[in-house]
């Protein structure tokens, strides 16, 4: 290896170093509540240093966010490649986000922070967030659109509009504030019983009349859809490079 070779490879993994550290602090508290300088001393890297890498605090978060994001469009697609009728991979991508939502939950509250336009648009990481997003979301009509091809989904309805319901759908059930959590656990359910039962809500509102492609979504097991099946003992973390 070259000597230009080896300072790019310092140079990249000194940076996924500083990402790699203020993820523990963001993951860990408020964005609010961390610094510049805490980041700089959690990495034992001089701030000017940071700065030569990234611009300011807000672009360092969102690069974080992106790591999510990234997590999050995978599963979609790994959902979208499922051998599965339409429907059935519909449903597997809100399977999919919840268990997201089970295996990184740091990941998703910073995505729905910074979702929360708190943030400049000049972010040049906030246009690959945005695209990031805008890809689950079109994996998601593209599902849609499967579904209504393959006669498991009613031809009636427009693959954009129904994947921009799914979508706030997922992600209004899974930023729940924790007084409305209170309130179904009152009523005798719990959280994770109120998301699956959004599948059994929603699919007949997808499905076609009677007919030979109409299924129910007990039969969706077969192709590895179980939402409410209870996370692993240890969350998992950001996947190894």
């Amino acid at each position: 290896m070259g000597t230009t070779e080896r300072r790019q490879r310092e140079k990249e993994q000194r940076k996924t170093a500083i990402i790699d550290a203020a993820e523990r602090l963001f993951f860990s508290r408020r964005y609010e509540d961390v610094s510049m300088d805490d980041i700089a001393r959690e990495v034992e890297l001089n701030k000017a240093t940071i700065y030569l890498y990234f611009k300011n605090k807000e672009t360092l978060f969102a690069t974080i966010v992106l790591r999510g994001v990234e997590i999050l469009k995978e599963k979609y697609l790994a959902c979208m490649g499922t051998p599965a009728p339409g429907i059935v991979k519909v449903a597997l991508m809100g399977q999919a986000y919840y268990r997201f939502s089970q295996e990184y939950p740091e990941y998703l509250r910073l995505i729905h922070f910074y979702g929360s336009e708190r943030f400049s648009g000049e972010n040049p990481y906030t246009a690959e967030i945005g695209k990031g997003y805008g890809t689950c979301r079109r994996i998601l009509r593209d599902a849609v659109q499967k579904g209504i091809d393959d006669g498991t989904i009613r031809d009636d309805l427009d693959p954009f509009l129904t994947s921009m319901y799914l979508m706030t759908s997922f992600m209004g059930i899974l930023s729940m504030e924790n007084r409305w959590k209170l309130a179904i656990e009152a009523e005798g359910f719990s959280y994770e019983q109120f998301a699956g039962e959004f599948f059994r809500f929603i699919m007949p509102a997808l499905s076609p009349g009677e007919g030979s492609h109409r299924m129910d979504v007990r039969d969706f097991a077969a192709f590895g859809f179980h939402v409410t099946e209870p996370p692993a003992q240890e969350k998992k973390k950001r996947p190894e490079p």
